[in-house]
């Protein structure tokens, strides 16, 4: 379906790995950025100080967009005292929201600020989004398994339970997956000694492994191909972009883009590409995106709906856990430093392009043109790339170059006169009330009529209209009817002054986002211990995958299907499907296979 024309009323929330990445999203058209504070935040790489977060709030506040910060992760007592103290200075800072997953961290003295119960609160049944609804939680990051079918019942569930105002509904629509439900993974954890619910995972479903039968002999894929060391556990990104209408209409009330590590290009290109799907807020004067976005063009491992629509083949590429970016063409022949490629329609190569094929990857030197749209590709190394391959560009250095967005808070500028001299004002175009503002500012000057008049009027119009390089676009300018002589340096200098002002009212005017203290039954707070619990539990199967599912027909000897996982380090692991919950989960062997 397609969604170029329509509008929805959702929040489209991006991330951002630190304050710069995070203006880019607002400029690509954010609602809201996610970001990490200082410590707890699950990803230990995407850290940032309370200074940092204080001056990105100050920014996105002017254009009407939410800061949420991560402190999900899970942590012992003398850490919870200090989140709960982190959580009054990012509250005094002007923080939108907390995202958490310790739900200990409920009985610290918090701020009076909104809490999201993250996806690591592995929140896939209707019940526990009615827990926490009832916990007074404000908003559920929905498990990325769930089916439409799902997230509807869990949104009538919640409206159910307390229809005067239900538990907000976040679900992921693009980017990375992790194979295990979110906050039941613990194999990075046993195996590598660092846990995933502490932002320190070692990423076990991106590494490559050897499938076993029961004997521990290596199997072989549906084409024949030996499963040895392959990513088997490495899920394609997210993309449901064509499903937002249907997102909206199951009651989901934001749609977040994965991504607290990637880089601003990512975050620009996927943010715009979802802005244009949802509205066309940034095709006019207030906003506008330079290029056309497109999520093949910048990190891209190809795209699942991950069991929207219940559950699909090919939802993992066994072949590599990087990003494969966009299929460019076939490989006809190679020699040393030289491949002939026949390229798809309408792709063009480019000197310094990145290229790939499986796990393998190489730089364009140069491209020569053979006849119509066969090339010779030069390549900075040798490479032997067999006949027939299918060869991705991972890096298009002329798309990377294109990406710009812009966004402008648009206002109306009005000059006026006074009894002694002018006024003059700026004001939101907001249609929300509680968000429109205006600022004026009086100026002595004396009234002499322009020997000019229409050429006054114009000049006046033209050089009001020049916000520069501040936030604001002016959609509508007014002068007085009667043309006055005003220099335009002197005019100059009073609408600097007025933007000026309306930059300091608007920081003033900023409305914080607050919750009441939340009243919790400590009995519905858990307690985390993991010991009991398998390395991890997956509707992710590979018996599907395989095209050996239990519950198919077609399906393969019992005895051939894969029994255990083994690492190239020799470390095995033991899978137990249970079909009636069509769940896959992975324990620790003590085998040596």
């Amino acid at each position: 379906m397609s969604l170029e024309h329509s509008v929805l009323e959702m929040e489209l929330l991006a991330p951002a790995k630190n304050i710069e990445v995070a203006r880019t999203a607002i400029m690509a058209g954010a609602d809201a950025v996610y970001i990490g504070a200082p410590k707890f935040g699950a990803r230990q790489a995407a850290s940032n100080s309370i200074e940092d977060i204080r001056q990105l709030v100050t920014y996105a506040h002017r254009f009407g967009v939410k800061v949420l910060v991560t402190l999900n992760t899970l942590m012992d007592d003398a850490e919870r005292k200090d989140a709960a103290a982190m959580a009054w200075e990012l509250y005094e800072a002007g923080v939108d929201a907390l995202i958490v997953q310790d739900l200990r961290l409920l009985r610290e003295q918090l701020p009076p600020i909104r809490l999201h119960a993250s996806t690591q609160c592995d929140n896939r049944t209707a019940e526990q989004v009615v827990k926490l609804q009832r916990m007074g939680f404000r908003r559920a990051v929905l498990a990325r398994e769930l089916t439409i079918d799902e997230i509807r019942a869990i949104r009538q569930a919640t409206l159910a339970d307390k229809p005067e105002q239900p538990i907000e509904l976040e679900v992921f629509v693009h980017g990375a997956v992790c194979v295990s439900y979110s906050g039941r993974c613990y194999m990075s954890e046993r195996l590598m000694g660092r846990s995933a619910n502490r932002g320190a995972c070692a990423q076990m479903c991106r590494m490559a492994y050897d499938v076993l039968d029961s004997q521990g002999r290596e199997l072989r894929d549906a084409q024949g191909k030996l499963l040895h060391q392959r990513y088997v556990l490495s899920l394609k990104d997210m993309n449901r972009a064509a499903y937002l209408k249907e997102l909206e209409e199951a009651g989901v009330h934001t749609v977040k883009i994965e991504g607290r590590l990637k880089d601003a290009d990512y975050v620009t290109n996927v943010v715009a590409y979802y802005r244009r799907k949802m509205d066309e807020g940034m095709n006019s004067e207030c906003g506008k995106i330079d290029f056309e976005p497109n999520p093949e063009k910048t990190f891209h491992r190809g795209d699942s709906l991950y069991f929207l629509h219940g559950r699909t083949s090919s939802m993992a590429n066994w072949d590599t856990p990087k990003s494969t970016g966009e299929k460019i063409g076939l490989v006809t022949s190679s020699r040393d430093r030289t491949l002939h490629v026949q390229l798809l329609p309408g792709v063009t190569l480019h000197n310094g392009d990145g290229l790939c094929y499986g796990d393998q990857g190489f730089q364009v030197n140069s491209v020569t043109v053979l006849s119509g749209s066969a090339v010779a590709v030069n390549t900075f190394r040798a490479v032997n790339v067999p006949a027939g391959t299918v060869l991705y560009r991972n890096i298009d250095t002329v798309f990377l170059k294109q990406l710009h967005a812009e966004r402008r808070i648009p206002v109306s500028i009005a000059l006026t006169t006074t009894s002694d001299g002018f006024r003059l004002q700026i004001q939101s175009d907001s249609e929300d009330a509680s968000k429109a503002w205006q600022v004026s500012r009086e100026f002595v000057y004396p009234h002499t009529p322009a020997t000019q008049a229409e050429q006054a009027l114009q000049t006046q119009r033209t050089q009001l209209m020049k916000l520069g390089e501040s936030d604001y676009v002016a959609t509508e300018v007014e002068v007085p009817e009667e043309a006055y002589f005003i220099p335009m340096s002197t005019l100059n200098a009073w609408r600097r002054d007025v933007v000026a002002a309306a930059v300091e009212a608007q920081e003033a005017s900023a409305e914080r986002s607050t919750n009441k203290p939340m009243v919790v039954n400590q009995a519905d707070i858990p307690n985390y211990n993991s010991d009991s619990e398998p390395l991890m539990t997956c509707r992710y199967c590979i018996l599907h995958e395989m095209g050996n599912c239990r519950k198919q027909p077609t399906r393969l000897a019992p005895e051939r299907e894969p029994h255990y996982f083994r690492l190239g380090n020799g470390t095995t692991v033991e899978l137990h499907f249970d079909c009636k919950r069509c769940e896959m989960t992975i324990t620790t062997c003590n085998n040596d296979r």
